[in-house]
């Protein structure tokens, strides 16, 4: 058999695509590998160019790939698309991502330490956090709304309507009414505690991390913002300038 160069990987939860070529570019090999095939197959390959579409689970197998002695080169779905000659399915994906990784043009996403995962998890679980948080006091002041009590905008506003909430002697509010209003004012009080616990997460995570650090130096930059960029940007300098990597959103 013809020895692969190039091989485009379609990623998925259970069938991965495999299309590789060899140094003239011909097709050596199209299948499919089941998720708990493809480290054996890739183990048995001589080192060569894996390409893959930079998306969820793409840095995990980056790392595993590029353990095996593979170069592996992540790239933006949306830079792969152009090249999807025909009806798109995982097929012509593989060819697709094996076509374009081979570009001299083509950008691509630094491949994220297990460390930098696990930060940029931590700062998405907190702004999940944060969303359900507005979502569960938009609740309890719509809610309240409709018995005619309203409060002021802001956190003493909220906790003014946790109080009526409280009070069984206010009759303003049904029974069945303040038993789902407290079920969500107990749910809102361990958002914030989860929210806090985060925050401590996050500090401790900069004050441990040197780039962190120095980031923090920079006017307006605080340990959030800085953690953030060092858990979200592998490499700074695959960003031409500072304007590019502001106009950027793909490697997040």
């Amino acid at each position: 058999m013809q020895t692969i160069t190039t091989i485009g990987l379609d990623i998925a939860k259970s069938v991965f695509q495999v299309h590789g070529v060899d140094a003239t570019g011909q097709v050596v090999i199209r299948r499919q590998l089941k998720r708990r095939s493809v480290l054996t197959f890739f183990q048995k390959l001589p080192p060569c160019l894996v390409g893959i579409e930079a998306c969820a689970s793409s840095h995990h197998w980056s790392r595993e790939f590029q353990a095996l002695g593979h170069t592996v080169r992540l790239m933006p779905p949306a830079y792969v698309k152009p090249y999807v000659k025909r009806q798109k399915n995982d097929m012509a994906d593989a060819e697709a991502i094996c076509e374009a990784v081979t570009r001299a043009n083509m950008r691509f996403v630094p491949t994220k330490t297990p460390e930098q995962q696990s930060c940029l998890m931590l700062h998405r679980t907190r702004h999940l956090f944060i969303r359900q948080q507005t979502a569960v006091i938009n609740s309890i002041r719509a809610h309240l709304a409709e018995f005619g009590i309203v409060a002021p905008v802001g956190r003493k506003g909220v906790t003014e309507l946790l109080h009526i909430v409280a009070d069984p002697s206010d009759k303003r509010v049904s029974e069945v009414a303040r038993a789902c209003l407290a079920a969500l004012g107990t749910q809102l009080l361990s958002l914030k505690q989860q929210i806090l616990e985060f925050d401590r997460m996050i500090l401790a995570w900069h004050r441990s991390n040197e780039m962190s650090m120095r980031l923090d130096e920079a006017p307006g930059v605080g340990p959030v913002l800085a953690t953030a960029l060092v858990a979200a940007v592998a490499d700074p300098k695959s960003f031409r300038s500072g304007r590019n990597f502001s106009a950027t959103d793909a490697y997040f």
